[in-house]
């Protein structure tokens, strides 16, 4: 855009009061519109005949509460009426200058997103303009709130069968039960707070299940498994099972498995809270600086929840207590699903990747240990083991991960446009 009287190039004023003093090009942004037609003319043109060339400028009247964007209609109206898509009108915002920075100003994250809602609220051939876009309040459906109560159900149920069942029968539980469960899993996540976008699914959706399904497995199986491969190897099952199942910590997965009711009320209370604080904020800042306490409250709220489940059911099933791996793995899983479900899939399918890989590493490396000459590949993980026992591994491997996402969200989920896009199943 070197040809627009360089609005852009390097060295031009960055205040908003230089803009104006410039070009009164944003003075749409906060003040009336004082120009007549369509379009201003663009910096460095002639004025126009409606414009007074001598005597004091007018003083602009300030905007305290009105559409910022119902302006920039006004001054861009026929380039509006006449786009046949949205893209139209962000080509033609920024011929005229408009910029990213410039479309921060109306609540907008880019010109693109800028140019949506204007061409949704330009009428075209008859129609009515419309609103400004409603920013819709989810409300709790009796749907969502039962899917999110069986997968807990059908854990405990299968749970309690393995307690009950001896042999190959046991096994047939266990194969039920992990589908059952799985299935619950999969319905809960598709309807409410915590589906994912449209968009988002067929390219996310799979690869990030296949990696929570693999967590979970090591939070069900990863400890035996681990203490098995430090001690007698793969092929001797400890403790003296001999019914073909390695020993199981059921009670962190039946905690996961409840905690998905309160994990979608978490996720339900900051879309309602966030869309609340966005229709009265006024500005990019104030918005970001008034959700990240609800986004880190609802967090820590879902982490209570969580470690209130795993005491009652390490209690019920009387189970050693794993609390750092299962609050490490609780959060990672939260974090990532609540960053899928709006719009960003990226950052959780990297860290669940990179988690998925340690624990699979850990594995790999003390079995493959056992093979001549090989035995130094064991030594970083053995002395883990050796300091802190074998939920070391879990533990650093989601809580790195959950950190991780924990700062990105901060980040992400604080945008306007995070809550103003997302198109939930509420």
């Amino acid at each position: 855009m070197s040809g627009l009287g360089g609005l852009d190039r390097p060295g031009a004023p960055t205040s908003p009061g230089a803009w104006d003093e410039r070009s009164e090009e944003w003075l749409v942004a906060e003040t009336d519109v004082h120009e007549t037609g369509a379009d201003a003319p663009l910096s460095g043109q002639e004025p126009t005949a409606t414009r007074t060339t001598t005597g004091p400028r007018p003083t602009p009247t300030r905007r305290t509460g009105a559409d910022p964007v119902k302006a920039l209609l006004h001054r861009h109206r026929a380039l509006c009426e006449r786009a046949v898509d949205p893209l139209e009108i962000a080509a033609g915002l920024e011929a005229h200058g408009v910029t990213d920075r410039t479309a921060a100003r109306f609540l907008h994250r880019d010109v693109f997103s800028l140019a949506e809602e204007m061409y949704a609220r330009v009428a075209r051939d008859g129609e009515t303009p419309v609103g400004p876009p409603p920013l819709t309040t989810p409300r709790a459906r009796a749907d969502w709130i039962l899917l999110t109560l069986l997968p807990g159900a059908l854990c405990a149920a299968a749970v309690t069968a393995l307690h009950l069942t001896h042999g190959q029968s046991r096994l047939i539980a266990a194969a039920v039960g992990a589908l059952a469960v799985t299935l619950a899993l999969r319905a809960a996540l598709a309807r409410g707070p915590l589906a994912t976008t449209h968009a988002a699914r067929p390219a996310v959706t799979r690869p990030t299940a296949t990696r929570t399904c693999w967590l979970l497995a090591y939070a069900l199986i990863g400890d035996g498994l681990l203490q098995a491969a430090v001690t007698a190897g793969p092929d001797a099952l400890p403790n003296g099972t001999a019914d073909g199942l390695w020993p199981l910590t059921t009670a962190p997965v039946l905690a996961l498995a409840l905690s998905c009711a309160p994990a979608a009320w978490c996720a339900h209370l900051l879309a309602v809270r966030a869309r609340r604080k966005l229709s009265a904020s006024r500005a990019l800042e104030d918005f970001a600086t008034s959700v990240k306490p609800l986004l880190l409250g609802t967090f820590a709220l879902y982490l209570g929840a969580l470690t209130a489940l795993l005491a009652l059911t390490t209690t019920a099933l009387d189970e050693p207590a794993a609390y750092p791996q299962t609050l490490a793995l609780g959060a990672l899983l939260l974090l990532s699903r609540l960053l899928a479900t709006h719009g960003f899939t990226h950052a959780p399918a990297l860290v669940l990747t990179a988690a998925v890989t340690a624990e699979a590493t850990a594995l790999t490396t003390l079995f493959t240990a056992r093979l001549p000459g090989c035995a130094w590949l064991a030594t970083p993980v053995q002395s883990l083991i050796d300091a802190w026992g074998p939920a070391a591994i879990p533990t650093i491997a989601c809580g790195t991960g959950a950190l991780t996402l924990l700062l990105h969200a901060t980040r992400t989920l604080t945008r306007a446009s995070a809550h103003a896009t997302a198109d939930q199943p509420c």
